[in-house]
């Protein structure tokens, strides 16, 4: 499938779970608000109706990307995920051989990634690119977007 997202059955489900919610939940809330500000009269000088119905837009154009996203997702089974390679699904370990310092990463699809979780990285970023296809031992170099180069060991791949 062209432009396909590989993703984990996890992250399918909390892509699924959170276009339910803006489907049943928030449409409805939003509703309600537009319904409400409707009845203050005059739409022209409402800037509660406005509000509800920027906020409708959002909405409905999250529901549109996540349907879209859906669509092209591709499921990966904890069954089928190697750990002799990095790849989404896994996490690794890896040596920043300058510092001396260890990190474990859990590699994601970027529909995946939970920007709060510093624990994760997506494939798509500059680490996560360098690191995919890559087994323990291998010694990778990345270019960061400030330009400089950082070099990794991986010291272990798991699930």
């Amino acid at each position: 499938m062209a432009g396909e997202i590989l993703i984990t059955p996890e992250g399918y489900q909390q892509l699924k779970a959170e276009l339910e919610e803006l489907k049943t939940v928030r449409r409805k809330e939003i509703s309600e608000k537009i319904r409400v500000a409707r009845g203050f009269g005059d739409l022209s000088e409402n800037s509660e109706y406005d509000e509800a119905k920027n906020e409708q837009a959002l909405v409905e154009a999250k529901i549109a990307t996540l349907e879209e996203q859906l669509k092209k997702a591709r499921l990966i089974e904890k069954d089928n995920i190697s750990t002799d390679v990095v790849s989404i699904g896994t996490a690794v370990t890896i040596l920043d051989i300058e510092f001396d310092e260890e990190t474990t990463y859990r590699i994601t699809s970027s529909l995946e990634y939970d920007h709060a979780d510093m624990d994760t990285i997506t494939a798509e970023s500059p680490v996560g690119k360098a690191l995919i296809g890559h087994k323990v031992g291998d010694e990778v170099t990345v270019t960061v977007p400030s330009g400089s180069t950082v070099k990794y060991k991986i010291l272990k791949i798991t699930l």
